[in-house]
């Protein structure tokens, strides 16, 4: 894969902070075997609650997508666009920035699966504009078994 921030060839870069919430010890299990009380807690950032073996909370989730786009912007030339492949909660993190959302809000966001986010960054001014959020187009995708989208 290319270096990050690096251009190859089709002009795809890979930013590692673009990586899906890291949910260590979690990872695998039900909502069950987790609890709907640690779940709680862990969407309201309740920090003593972060999955072990390199869990992170919602917090550094944030913190780390932020960063990452603050660097995809800064090669973005102003005028052009750049177009992020994620997953939820990463969609989520840059969206409630866009939002002014608080981080403890995040987790209430509803993102379908499969769909589009749409943020314009003011390169004068820093203003981010949602010009539409968790838009799916109808193109034949059945709804998913976990009821997500």
């Amino acid at each position: 894969p290319p270096e990050e921030g690096s251009n190859d060839s089709n002009d795809i870069q890979i930013f590692e902070g673009f990586k899906e919430l890291d949910r260590g010890s979690w990872c695998g299990k039900t909502k069950d075997e987790i609890g709907t009380d640690m779940l709680a807690r862990f969407d309201a950032c309740d920090p003593s609650v972060t999955p072990g073996d390199g869990g992170e909370s919602y917090p550094a989730l944030k913190e780390r997508v932020l960063k990452a786009r603050d660097k995809l912007l800064e090669i973005t030339d102003v005028g052009k666009a750049s177009a992020i492949v994620s997953h939820l909660q990463v969609t989520r993190a840059m969206l409630s920035d866009a939002l002014g959302m608080d981080v403890t809000e995040m987790a209430g966001l509803k993102i379908a699966t499969a769909s589009v986010t749409c943020v314009d960054y003011c390169s004068k001014t820093g203003k981010q504009i949602v010009r539409f959020q968790s838009f799916k187009p109808e193109c034949g995708l059945e709804e998913s078994e976990d009821g997500a989208n």
